[in-house]
């Protein structure tokens, strides 16, 4: 099920009232979303969750709320570093921020993966 357009935008909007400046990108069915030019979130397209990016710095804020990691492949044990946002984080336009200010440090202190044979 792809994500519908009236739910990519209601994202964006929380997002650029949050302060960001956000572009996103339909892919797979799902939107990736990035925040100041940095891709740090998505939207999964099973469940239309918003997700971020979690590291050591910002994984127990998602734990100690009870949210799951993004599991791009459904019966299979395979997760990634997204973890969905609780829908109370969303509807708070200061805490969005600050969740999502977070998802953005962590995506530029990833290391990067490089392309090609290099």
């Amino acid at each position: 099920m792809a994500i519908s357009g009236e739910l990519e935008a209601y994202v964006i909007e929380r997002l650029e009232a949050a302060g960001f400046e956000v572009r996103s990108r339909r892919m797979f069915g799902g939107v990736g979303i990035y925040l100041d030019e940095t891709f740090c979130a998505l939207m999964a397209p099973d469940d239309g969750g918003l997700y971020f990016k979690t590291d050591d710095s910002n994984r127990a804020d998602y734990e100690r709320a009870g949210a799951k990691p993004f599991k791009p492949f459904e019966g299979r044990t395979t997760v990634m570093s997204y973890y969905r946002v609780p829908e109370e984080v969303i509807e708070d336009g200061d805490a969005l921020q600050g969740w999502a200010r977070k998802a953005r440090a962590a995506a530029l202190a990833a290391p990067r993966k490089r392309r090609g044979g290099a």
